[in-house]
């Protein structure tokens, strides 16, 4: 059996590669999906709420590149100095590749009963948090 690092990184290889692809035909990547999720759930997002929302998912110059994006994109506009928030246009393109997103989900859980998932999900959240807190040496 391969250490749980091994496919951890070779889950986030192959979610990131998929979604990319999935992605493409919109202009997006999975990063500037999640910068458009965390802007979609508030209509006046600052830009440090993305940072600190996406911390885990990549450094603050990949985040402040996939804000630009965005912007230069269209999908987001800002109303105000460091805040953002969809445009028309984005909001509605935003519901159709979350049609798309919907069905990679599906297809990425296939064959796991949802009480697989929450048990897996649950011990990567407690491992996370024992090597956070310092408990993990």
């Amino acid at each position: 059996m391969k250490p749980i690092g091994y496919w951890l990184n070779r889950t986030d290889l192959a979610l990131t590669t998929t979604m990319n692809a999935i992605l493409a035909e919109y202009g997006l990547t999975r990063l500037t999906w999640q910068v458009l999720n965390v802007v979609a759930a508030d209509p006046r997002t600052a830009d440090t709420t993305v940072l600190t929302s996406l911390t885990a998912n990549a450094s603050a110059t990949e985040l402040t590149a996939a804000i630009d994006a965005v912007l230069a994109d269209r999908w987001a506009l800002r109303p105000a100095a460091e805040q953002l928030a969809l445009t028309e246009d984005g909001r509605t393109r935003l519901v159709r590749v979350g049609e798309r997103v919907a069905a990679f989900r599906e297809a990425s859980v296939a064959g796991i009963a949802p009480e697989e998932y929450r048990t897996a999900v649950g011990v990567l959240e407690r491992m996370t948090l024992n090597l956070e807190s310092g408990r993990g040496h």
